[in-house]
């Protein structure tokens, strides 16, 4: 990776770690325009303030955008939500596997454990 490509990608992770970031635009992959209330729903738990700061720090990133029925994905928005569908096909798998990691090693604790009036 050049020294260019990693810049970009530091200075992407730097915006989508923002609190709530990804999840506005997970909420607005689905392409349907979301009014701040409702896109405040969508996100649930963030306070109106930090939607509205995160809302201004995409749109200046270019993956936001606010039309007259309410804020969408750009197309670049759109383009790296359509990459965090591959995020999610990872996380349900990593989520089972480790699922079945922590039922493994229980199942091994609790044979391995003495047995009480045995």
């Amino acid at each position: 990776m050049s020294a260019r490509d990693n810049a970009a990608m530091v200075q992407l992770l730097d915006l989508l770690e923002s609190r709530y970031a990804i999840r506005v635009v997970w909420a607005l992959s689905d392409g349907h325009p979301q009014t701040f209330r409702l896109l405040q729903d969508s996100v649930g738990g963030v306070t109106p303030n930090t939607l509205n700061t995160r809302l201004k720090e995409l749109r200046a990133a270019k993956l936001v955008d606010h039309g007259g029925d309410g804020y969408r994905l750009t197309s670049q928005g759109a383009d790296l939500a359509r990459r965090l569908t591959e995020v999610q096909r990872f996380a349900s798998k990593w989520s089972q596997q480790l699922a079945r990691s922590h039922a493994t090693v229980a199942a091994a604790s609790r044979s391995s454990a003495p047995r009480l009036g045995a």
